[in-house]
């Protein structure tokens, strides 16, 4: 896949400015240890951040909504800004709040983002590419799980997937935007079982209450979404847990096997993270990157991850520059190989 121009040359600036940054720390006696590529630490105390805008680019109640909300509460009780104001921005799995982005003019933004946006910027054919945003970090990773209505019929895995062979669409799975992680692992699951892409009746949602009550009032045969969005309606006995989609059993759902584990060789997990808009400068993209890295480094952070079921998937600066061009190709090979792009 061919890099974007804005993006190669945005990695070429920020790479020589965060090497410059290293050394002067450097010789001051002391490295960042980070492993970010970003400098963290650099600018400590030059002009802090006050006011901070968040964009969750989905409707209140799913993964994103859940992870810009952490994040807000997180750097106010840390007192690492005065204050950070949550805005969100539904639709189009994500694109309409990358094109809000795009238009941003406050540098001390920061929108969460993650596996899903690469794959809605792909399908929705979106104009604004996260190749014209500024990476700053990839904060967190989960396994999906494959849920059903606690009255379905089906007992496992296997019974759904018999259910589409023989009915197709009559088969309705609901999850998050078109393109998304959840939508993906849908079509892994039929394409490892032999079954067309054009028998997969997906019916998204961009947030994840929607599609929740959408199980809930049996609309739909099946849901697949985040651990952290289901967890607690499958012990609350409202739907059951299938599967889910890492390569083994998580803490939350004891006794839910991995697709792996039934026949269905499909592992995927979905990541989040956060950019900022493409226009802002080094200084001002040191200086979020090094926000981040402080709340990661807190407490009230490792203690949010564990409440929502999050794995830790600290990356930061270039690293994650880098990640994030690596998965907008694997992503696109993979959504032309389950048929969801032409």
């Amino acid at each position: 896949m061919t890099s974007h121009p804005n993006f190669t040359r945005r990695a070429a600036l920020t790479a020589g400015a965060a090497g410059l940054m290293l050394a002067l720390s450097a010789c001051a006696g002391g490295g960042t240890g980070t492993g970010t590529g970003a400098g963290a630490g650099a600018n400590a105390g030059a002009d802090p951040i006050k006011k901070l805008s968040i964009i969750v680019p989905a409707n209140p109640g799913g993964g994103w909504d859940q992870t810009g909300r952490a994040i807000q509460a997180d750097l106010q009780s840390n007192k690492l800004v005065s204050s950070a104001q949550v805005t969100n921005i539904g639709g189009g799995g994500g694109t309409n709040g990358l094109a809000k982005l795009a238009t941003e003019k406050d540098a001390n933004t920061l929108m969460v983002m993650g596996y899903v946006m690469v794959g809605a910027v792909e399908t929705n054919g979106a104009k604004t590419r996260l190749e014209d945003t500024t990476p700053i970090a990839r904060l967190t990773e989960e396994p999906l799980v494959l849920v059903v209505p606690a009255s379905s019929k089906y007992q496992s895995v296997k019974d759904l997937v018999d259910d589409i062979k023989a009915n197709g669409k009559g088969v309705a799975i609901t999850g998050g935007s078109a393109g998304g992680a959840d939508h993906i692992l849908a079509g892994q699951i039929l394409k490892t079982q032999g079954i067309e892409p054009d028998k997969l009746n997906y019916i998204g949602y961009s947030g994840g209450g929607e599609s929740l009550a959408a199980l809930l009032g049996n609309k739909v045969q099946a849901g697949i979404s985040g651990i952290g969005e289901y967890a607690e309606q499958v012990k609350a006995g409202k739907v059951r847990a299938l599967a889910v989609s890492g390569k083994a059993e998580v803490p939350a759902l004891p006794g839910v096997k991995p697709l792996t584990d039934q026949g269905i060789d499909v592992v995927l997990t979905s990541w989040r993270g956060v950019v900022a808009p493409g226009s802002i400068d080094d200084a001002q993209r040191t200086k979020l990157t090094e926000l981040v890295t402080k709340l990661h480094e807190s407490e009230t952070w490792k203690s949010t991850l564990k409440k929502n079921n999050w794995d830790d998937a600290f990356l930061a600066g270039d690293g994650f520059k880098t990640f994030l061009s690596e998965d907008i190709t694997k992503v696109k090979t993979t959504l032309t190989q389950i048929g969801l792009v032409k």
